[in-house]
């Protein structure tokens, strides 16, 4: 199997804002392989796992040595998303294969559970792991689904108001939420039946594209088609919604970091953002890349780590923790 490595650190800068003691490092991908999610080991120094949606490859990023390993998923291959499960390995939502995909860390053998075929073509988004370690994913098609790795079931659902099913994520205590994109609405999965409840957010047509929950179980939710940044908190089914700044503003990602602050990435500016929802204030960062097209935000305690799909590379922003 081939492992083509780049050694790809870039360089080291203060951003736009140098009282926010953010630094950010860049790791440049080869081209062409259209870097699309990334997500970090918990640990430290461990490795950034990277999905090569143009290349169908996973992508192995060891942040030390700025090495990026590959590994081919199969044939035909064009991976969406990719998360880690408790056992550490990554797992990728391959629209390719129309399959859930599940990397050995070790040994590097790929494990593929096709989507069954009556399901058609899904267009595999993104997943989540629940409390039981069930992976959860969804298909903008129109479906989402859950598969049991202890033993192989597989089932895949109809979303209740048709196509558009894109980000998910699951809360503190276990209940998983996923965004319809062209629904423009969030929704709650039973985990039990599986059934999906939807929530309405108070903006018509505000393009719910991707969900974070932070450590309350609250869900943030990412809008592209209003920009605005918006918070469900399902105790009470209170909205709040924060415009992001500049004009025009199109939110694509959303990411609530250990300190519970909101990530997001903003394409018409290319910018990150943080927002801070005690203070109500957004921060706003910069790599070097004229387009990055951050299309996923993932972290770890001190580190935020963002694939810039249309730069091909990746990019972290370090900052202090209390």
């Amino acid at each position: 199997m081939p492992r083509p490595l780049a050694v790809s650190v870039l360089l080291i800068f203060l951003p736009l804002s140098v009282a926010a003691q953010v630094t950010v490092q860049e790791y440049a991908v080869p081209r062409g392989h259209r870097v699309h999610d990334v997500w970090a080991d918990p640990a430290p120094d461990g490795p950034v796992w990277i999905s090569a949606q143009g290349s169908g490859n996973l992508g192995i990023l060891d942040p030390k040595s700025g090495k990026i390993e590959f590994v081919p998923l199969g044939s035909g291959s064009s991976p969406h998303g990719v998360i880690a499960g408790a056992d550490g390995a990554p797992w990728l939502t391959d629209g390719g294969q129309n399959a859930i995909v599940r990397v050995e860390p070790k040994t590097r053998q790929v494990k593929v559970w096709k989507l069954p075929q009556d399901t058609g073509y899904a267009n595999l988004n993104t997943a989540t792991f629940d409390l039981k370690g069930v992976h959860w994913f969804t298909g903008q098609s129109g479906i989402y689904g859950r598969l049991d790795p202890a033993t192989g079931d597989m089932q895949v659902f109809r979303s209740p108001r048709g196509r558009g099913t894109y980000g998910i994520h699951m809360t503190p205590d276990g209940v998983v939420y996923y965004a319809s994109l062209a629904g423009s609405h969030i929704a709650r999965i039973d985990g039990a039946t599986g059934a999906a409840t939807v929530i309405e957010p108070p903006t018509p047509r505000q393009g719910a594209r991707r969900v974070w929950s932070d450590s309350k179980g609250a869900i943030w939710v990412s809008e592209w088609n209003s920009g605005n940044l918006s918070r469900y908190e399902p105790k009470s089914g209170k909205w709040t919604a924060w415009q992001a700044p500049g004009e025009r503003a199109q939110i694509y990602a959303v990411y609530v970091d250990e300190t519970d602050k909101v990530w997001i990435s903003e394409w018409v500016s290319q910018t990150m953002m943080r927002f801070d929802p005690a203070t109500e204030k957004f921060e706003t960062f910069r790599s070097s890349s004229a387009y990055a097209n951050v299309r996923q935000i993932h972290g770890r305690k001190g580190e935020v780590w963002t694939p810039e799909s249309a730069a091909d590379k990746i990019v972290v922003y370090r900052y202090k923790t209390p």
